[in-house]
């Protein structure tokens, strides 16, 4: 269900703000841009600065890493927003669009280092199942990923969790091939804040 508010429940400043950025980038303005300035003190500043820290704050995983973890949580939310969203990221991060979609086709064999692979391993099943078992983590440990990194990827799974849920609630539009691509230069470059 779409609920009209995400396009007229702002404030005036963040609608001249939401209008100039459609007519500077000549791409629609996200939803998930509008949900976080929609009611910021109750939901939006904190959401943004948690998302903020877990995707662009101090890690051994690479922005690319933890966008294809963002991309890979939302494809087993089937979050079709949050996917196209972070799948273009993700390929422009990293620089190789084959790569990502291995991934997010069959993890197994895409090519991708053990530790990345049994990390998102244990994040589908934290996503699917709502939990983790000592195994699951000891799979993540036994191939070398040290514990700040398994925090670090639990971070960017706890953020697309929420962020797939409220997209499907409310309905996020989906975006043309394009405007994924326009939103994911945006967000390299400006760093997600």
């Amino acid at each position: 269900m779409r609920l009209r508010i995400l396009d007229s429940g702002h404030d005036t400043r963040t609608r001249v703000l939401f209008a100039l950025i459609r007519t500077l980038s000549r791409h629609p303005v996200p939803d998930a841009a509008k949900i976080v300035a929609y009611r910021p003190d109750f939901y939006g500043t904190r959401a943004k600065e948690f998302t903020h820290e877990a995707m662009r704050g101090p890690s051994a995983w690479s922005v690319a890493d933890r966008e294809l973890m963002a991309a890979y949580v939302s494809r087993v939310n089937e979050s079709a927003f949050c996917v196209g969203a972070h799948t273009a990221t993700a390929a422009r991060a990293s620089g190789d669009p084959g790569r990502v979609r291995a991934v997010l086709t069959d993890l197994e064999s895409a090519p991708v280092d053990e530790g990345l692979r049994a990390t998102l391993r244990m994040l589908g099943i934290l996503t699917r199942t709502g939990t983790v078992g000592v195994a699951d983590l000891r799979a993540v440990v036994d191939a070398g990923v040290p514990r700040q990194q398994i925090e670090d990827a639990l971070a960017v799974c706890v953020a697309f969790d929420t962020t797939n849920r409220l997209a499907d609630a409310f309905g996020f539009a989906l975006l043309r091939p394009g405007d994924f691509d326009a939103g994911a230069k945006y967000l390299l470059r400006r760093g997600y804040r």
